[in-house]
């Protein structure tokens, strides 16, 4: 099992590991072990959120949450949307890294502690917060050197090792086929439009991370730089820009064995699925990607409260169907919209769908032993 029920305390790196070992065997061998994690905790290691605070206060519903309800992870921003505040969890490297390691010392599990890092506007260790100036995607594919974007993505991954974090989520993988596309070429988030581009470039980006023990994240399956609209802001369909040429980064670094996590895009793709977007798709994750693709690693949600999915389906659901796609981990980034108890209501919505039969209990404990088996992989 993955906690100590005994003393009550985090487990130890070395204490954890083993634990999850155990655990994992013993599933191997019965696949329904009496012994081990309850169900709210398997479900709690599903959950990611995001909160406010520089400082980890006892009275912050994140305490809460990481302590008592298990969540498997946290992620850090630098700005607040909804207050419009440039406050928000980063103000300098030591106050950040005071804050991850005080998160991770109330966490029964490690929690997974995740920030966008991608590089040029889409950084959230900033240079006027004390670190290092990035270049974006884009930067690194027009110049297209691999030891130049090995080079910079060492660099940029040494920052967060430092700092306590253990999850980029990055590199873009989207094809940059829309320069105009608002959220991505319009950010210059993607390396290239050549997939074979992409591909070198995300594979540097990855195994530099590697170097220094942070784990990358492929964004955003199936494909959203086509797109003409942002998913943050509404529906987003890519119907009839979107080409299967988007899935190679994917199944090239699948392939070479180097991906660590993949999260899923908000957008509608008819020729996918003619009623879902990607996220809440069963035959875009479970179909497309792991069978199509052979991908059976850790899909990790898009964040829930982005309009895209949050203005057309209600939260239950949307988790359900999330969750019945395939997706392993649910983001609620909380920086759209602010929901201090969003982590309680989203267990409590598992919860119940698996009382009354709606998610298997297989598919949870699926979704547990591959955040278990991703989670053993890094340093705390």
């Amino acid at each position: 099992m993955a906690t100590d029920r005994i003393s009550r305390k985090p487990l130890s790196r070395r204490d954890f590991l083993a634990a999850s070992a155990a655990y994992l065997a013993l599933r191997k061998g019965n696949p329904s072990p009496e012994r081990g994690p309850g169900l709210e905790e398997k479900i709690g290691q599903m959950i990611l959120v995001g909160f406010r605070g520089l400082a980890l206060d006892a009275s912050n519903p994140i305490a809460t949450d990481i302590r008592d309800r298990r969540i498997g992870g946290v992620v850090l921003f630098d700005y607040d949307v909804p207050s419009k505040s440039p406050v928000r969890n980063i103000e300098s490297s030591g106050q950040v890294k005071s804050l991850v390691a005080s998160l991770q010392k109330i966490a029964m599990t490690p929690l997974f502690v995740a920030v966008d890092q991608e590089g040029g506007k889409v950084s959230r260790l900033k240079e006027r917060f004390g670190f290092p100036p990035t270049v974006s995607q884009r930067s690194l594919g027009v110049f297209n050197d691999p030891a130049v974007t090995r080079r910079s993505a060492e660099a940029a991954a040494r920052v967060l090792a430092e700092a306590g974090f253990n999850l980029n989520f990055a590199p873009v993988v989207d094809l940059d086929t829309n320069p105009e596309n608002p959220v991505i070429g319009g950010l210059e988030r993607s390396f290239a439009a050549d997939p074979k581009i992409v591909t070198a470039q995300a594979l540097e980006v990855v195994r530099a991370h590697h170097e220094s023990g942070i784990l990358t994240t492929l964004k955003h399956f199936p494909g959203h730089g086509s797109s003409r609209g942002d998913s943050h802001l509404g529906f987003t369909d890519v119907t009839e820009t979107w080409s299967r040429r988007e899935l190679e980064p994917y199944a090239k670094i699948i392939e070479a064995g180097q991906c660590d996590s993949i999260m899923t895009a908000h957008v509608f793709n008819a020729r996918l699925d003619p009623k879902l977007p990607a996220t809440l798709s069963r035959r875009t994750i479970d179909g497309l990607l792991r069978e199509g693709m052979a991908y059976d690693g850790v899909v990790i949600s898009d964040d829930m409260q982005m309009k895209a999915i949050a203005s057309e389906f209600g939260l239950k659901d949307a988790i359900i169907k999330a969750v019945g796609a395939g997706v392993d981990i649910l983001t609620f980034a909380n920086n759209s919209t602010f929901e201090p108890g969003i982590a309680r209501e989203a267990i409590g919505i598992l919860t119940g769908a698996v009382a009354d039969g709606r998610i298997p209990i297989e598919s949870i404990n699926r979704s547990y032993e591959r955040i278990l088996k991703l989670k053993t992989r890094f340093r705390v």
